[in-house]
């Protein structure tokens, strides 16, 4: 199915933010090193024009975190997040790039699961910042840009396995579901 696409940010605007956000973390960080951990599938694209611009040592990592629905028991269903593979965090300084904050259940839980493993420091970059879509407590330390309920494509972002190769960002309003879908 083919959406109509309407330009949300061009591809210079993102490269002037993304330059700016590679700024403001080179300034944060210094001289000191940077372990930059990049969420699949989203992050990939912001993730490396990012450390691009980021002026301090820089190690890449990458991971992928998936929500899965798990049976239980008869109940109502329940949601387990999963992510893979560990990160060696001790003594470092993380920077956990992803591509959208959105209910920040996820980035909350990788946040925590990155914490246990005791950084010297955690902090977390978002391409696009949804706030009134959260549900879980959790302010980006970086995000390229606010957005409302639409369904944002491009730079990375997918919906329904197209768009992502986009150089820009798009959006488009959400086709309303078939008679008799969810």
């Amino acid at each position: 199915m083919k959406h109509k696409l309407e330009v949300f940010y061009s591809e210079s605007q993102i490269a002037a933010r993304v330059s700016e956000l590679g700024e403001q973390v080179s300034r944060d960080y210094g001289e000191q090193p940077v372990d930059v951990v990049a969420v699949l599938d989203q992050a990939f694209i912001f993730a490396s024009d990012l450390v691009r611009r980021i002026r301090c040592p820089v190690r890449v990592h990458f991971l992928r975190a998936d929500t899965r629905k798990v049976a239980a028991g008869g109940q109502a269903e329940v949601k387990e997040i999963f992510f893979w593979p560990e990160i060696r965090a001790a003594g470092k300084n993380i920077l956990l790039v992803e591509g959208v904050l959105h209910t920040g259940i996820t980035l909350d839980f990788v946040t925590r699961r990155l914490q246990l493993g005791q950084p010297q420091s955690l902090r977390t970059a978002v391409l696009l910042h949804r706030p009134e879509a959260q549900r879980v407590e959790i302010k980006p330390d970086y995000f390229g840009f606010l957005v409302a309920s639409n369904v944002v494509v491009g730079y990375g972002l997918d919906w329904e396995g197209q768009y992502a190769n986009l150089s820009y960002l798009a959006k488009f309003d959400r086709p309303a579901p078939m008679m008799g879908e969810g």
